[in-house]
């Protein structure tokens, strides 16, 4: 009873600090008054705060939370509909309002109030929108536009008149715009990218912070093209034109007339979780792996050998063994892995990841392009930038031939690795730089050793795989937790969500560089994390 107490309070606090804002403009934007705004925002609270009280634990906080939001509201909006149809009788959508004289619409222009009309035009939908520029600004006929656009005219004049009450209705609003209009957020994001798109996606897009607000937007939260316009202070004819880019990119659902975003975005609650469960755990794991890479690393010396090819020395190829030690117990042997396909002939897959708090130690990402090549890529110190961000497949490929004992059959394409680092001149002959991984072989040596040191390899092994797993069920029970249903009742999306919070490289490299394990990266080799994998 006393941890659900706690939880019951902790949930208080976290709906009083982190949702009464939020569902203020929730409700301004659906009703349009600030005063219908605040009582709908009140019943919505009170009956969060009464369940909560009562004892209701919910497994998904932030949907639970909306859910309430939206069901209260369709309660509110029925009971003004009710209240409308006492007073007049009938539905305002059936209201009839002359075409010609005596509209109070026309009055309005009359009253040289265009401005106010113009701003309304930004937030109606394109089929009333259409008419409205072409009877009242340009000056058409209901003829001419029925011509022009294909339409009956007698659907022209019911669109006008219908028009005519969503304009009224508006420009008697005082509209507020919500806080993204003024105050956008950013989303950092990481990639499962086997191939950007030929523009660059996501990359290119992930850039825009209107796309980025809009992705954050609905997030957990549907909506529809005018409510996004009046959110993000957009006018719709533009906002209609980024929704169908942004659905067309694959970045964005739609259901019906609402849009949600396509991708999990982690929160900044659950970064801080994660964040300090591998802090606390990394020193442990790291101790684990050094032990792991050092014992192979002897056992291997006592035939004469290495596990990591002959182009690169160990303190160098450290930078790249401790990690693919650490990918290895964290999730199997290295593997191609499936992506996505998206437009423009893209491969890949996306987690954003909602501005924190948090401090990201040393970021290290993961690129490949196929044929074993992959490279991590430590993004700190100027590391990453020492290469290129990509090496094409062909390039990949001439590197895998050269490490496998083939020749060089395109020059050209060797001078443009050489150029990067990638293979050395000797002589008219190239010489690669990067770290081999012969997983098969690997297997057979450590199969054929001392049983004693097979069995300490193996102790090794299973402790590192332990800790990883012990990491990992914390950190998942967190993002799961904090999942739209949309996306925790998804098994890909679940696990991609979970891994990008799980496979942190960084807590490891810095454990390391800490404790001297690792030299600094301007004393090793430059081509440190670019590696061929065998199988």
């Amino acid at each position: 009873m006393q941890n659900t107490n706690e939880i019951r309070d902790r949930l208080m606090q976290t709906f009083s600090g982190n949702y009464m804002e939020k569902l203020f403009y929730f409700c301004l934007k659906k009703t349009g008054q600030i005063t219908e705004a605040e009582d709908l925002a009140q019943d919505i609270a009170l009956h969060i705060l009464v369940a909560l009280h009562k004892g209701t634990v919910p497994m998904n906080f932030p949907a639970w939370v909306w859910q309430i939001a939206r069901n209260r509201y369709s309660v509110w909006a029925e009971g003004k509909r009710r209240r409308n149809e006492s007073v007049t009788g009938s539905d305002i959508g059936d209201c009839e309002i002359p075409d010609e004289n005596g509209d109070v619409l026309e009055d309005m222009i009359r009253r040289e109030q265009l401005a106010l009309l113009r701003r309304e035009l930004a937030f109606v939908k394109s089929d009333y929108r259409n008419i409205i520029v072409a009877y009242y600004i340009e000056n058409k006929s209901v003829r001419e536009i029925a011509s022009s656009l294909s339409l009956l005219e007698t659907t022209v004049k019911q669109r006008l008149r219908r028009a005519r009450i969503i304009l009224k209705e508006g420009m008697d609003m005082a509209r507020e715009f919500g806080k993204r209009s003024y105050n956008p957020e950013d989303i950092r994001c990481s990639t499962n990218c086997r191939k950007p798109g030929d523009k660059n996606q996501p990359y290119s897009i992930m850039e825009h912070k209107l796309y980025t607000n809009i992705l954050l937007e609905v997030y957990d939260n549907p909506s529809t093209a005018e409510e996004l316009s009046i959110e993000l202070g957009l006018a719709l004819p533009y906002m209609e034109e980024e929704l169908e880019f942004l659905t067309r990119e694959t970045l964005l659902i739609r259901n019906e007339k609402k849009y949600q975003t396509a991708f999990p975005i982690i929160s900044a609650a659950v970064q801080e979780q994660a964040h300090f469960a591998w802090l606390a755990s990394a020193p442990a794991i790291t101790d684990t792996l050094v032990s792991f890479v050092n014992r192979l690393k002897d056992a291997y010396a006592v035939q004469g050998k290495v596990f990591w090819g002959n182009y690169q020395d160990f303190e160098s190829a450290k930078w790249t063994l401790l990690l693919l030690a650490l990918d290895y117990f964290m999730y199997g042997e290295p593997s191609p892995r499936e992506t996505t396909i998206r437009p423009d002939n893209g491969q890949w897959d996306i987690i954003g990841y909602q501005e924190s708090g948090v401090t990201e130690l040393h970021f290290v990402g993961n690129h490949t392009s196929g044929n074993g090549f992959e490279q991590f890529k430590y993004e700190f110190d100027g590391i990453a930038d020492r290469t290129p961000n990509w090496i094409t497949a062909e390039e990949s490929k001439l590197l895998k031939e050269l490490v496998t004992g083939g020749t060089v059959e395109n020059r050209d394409i060797a001078e443009k690795l050489a150029g990067y680092g990638y293979l050395l001149r000797t002589g008219k002959s190239y010489e690669p730089a990067v770290v081999v991984v012969e997983w098969e072989k690997i297997r057979e040596t450590v199969a054929a050793m001392e049983d004693n040191v097979t069995a300490e390899l193996a102790v090794l092994a299973e402790k590192a795989r332990t800790l990883l797993k012990e990491l990992y069920n914390e950190i998942r029970n967190a993002v799961c937790a904090d999942l739209p249903a949309i996306f925790a009742e998804d098994a890909f999306y679940t696990l991609i969500a979970v891994e990008s919070c799980y496979f942190t490289r960084s807590y490891v490299i810095a454990d390391a560089l800490k404790r001297g394990y690792l030299l600094p990266a301007d004393k090793v080799s430059p081509m440190i994390g670019a590696h061929i994998n065998t199988y």
